[in-house]
Parts: structure tokens; C-alpha cells; sequence
């Protein structure tokens, strides 16, 4: 199987989205190099982590798609409900001993990029405007901690608390 290239059409031009994003490029392409190493405790742990990831990512999305009130936040969320959904399935097939390999690598790949070039792309007009129009406010710094942006705290509570 090919590894995973980023290729510039997949960028949103959302720092943070598009850092997430190629994270879970990075996880795909583990997956994929654990299968060629045959260690199938090395793809358990990288499909646990990419699930995981994936699901903070989701979070995120929805946090900042809710905070900028995206009209189709709903319908996005939805989206990656669906997806959820899938994947679990694809554990459960994993977990009674099914080689999903192929299968689930495929519908991963193919489902992260049409859903950044297509679900993802429909919000970045707007997100970028609520990003900016906090970026015009002149924050009041009290504590060290609370420095940076608003998406550079949320990156932080999601990824790093």
C-alpha cells in the first residue's frame, strides 16, 4: 500500500486544523508500516491511537465550528458521528480477529481527504472570520497561562492539558 503524501489542496489554511490533519496523515502511514512489519500489536496500538486522535480532533472541530456559529456545525458533527460509527465497527471486526487491514486503511485514506476537501472546506470562510475578529480585540493578559489566541488555548486543553 502507498503511504499517505500532504499535498497543499488538503491545507484549510487553519494552522491548527491543518497540524491536526497531518497528524492523522502520520497515523495512517504507521498504520500502514506496521501491517508491513506484520505486527499486529503494533496495528492494534496505532488504530487505538489514530481512533483516539480522531475523536479530539472531531472535538476540536466542533468546538471551534460551535464557537465561530457555523450555520451547519449540526450537520458537520453529524458527519463525523457517522464516521465514528464506522470505525467502531471496523474495531469490533479487528478485535474478533477479521483482517480489516486493507479495507479499513482504504475507507480511512479516502475518507480523510474527501471529508477536508469537501465538509472541512465549507467552514473555513467562516471560521477564519471569528478567528480574526478575535484576533482584533486587544486581550488583557492577567496570567502567563492565558496567553496566546483563543484557538492556541483550545489546541492546548484538547492535545496538551
Amino acid at each position: 500500500m502507498s503511504k499517505v503524501i500532504w499535498i497543499d489542496r488538503y491545507n484549510t489554511g487553519i494552522a491548527e486544523i491543518d497540524t491536526q490533519h497531518r497528524q492523522i496523515v502520520d497515523y495512517l502511514n504507521q498504520l500502514n508500516d506496521a501491517r508491513m512489519r506484520g505486527s499486529v500489536k503494533q496495528v492494534k496500538d496505532v488504530i487505538e491511537g489514530i481512533v483516539d486522535y480522531t475523536l479530539s480532533h472531531f472535538s476540536f472541530e466542533e468546538a471551534l465550528m460551535a464557537e465561530a456559529k457555523y450555520p451547519f456545525a449540526g450537520a458537520h458533527k453529524s458527519v463525523h458521528e457517522s464516521f465514528i460509527k464506522r470505525v467502531e465497527k471496523f474495531q469490533v471486526r479487528f478485535k474478533d480477529g477479521e483482517d480489516i487491514f486493507e479495507e479499513f486503511y482504504d475507507v480511512l485514506k479516502r475518507w480523510l481527504v474527501n471529508h477536508i476537501q469537501r465538509d472541512d472546506a465549507a467552514y473555513v470562510r467562516p471560521i477564519k472570520a471569528h478567528l480574526a475578529s478575535l484576533n482584533k480585540v486587544e486581550p488583557v493578559v492577567v496570567d502567563t497561562k492565558l496567553q496566546g489566541s483563543w484557538i492556541t488555548r483550545a489546541v492546548k486543553k484538547f492535545f496538551w492539558a
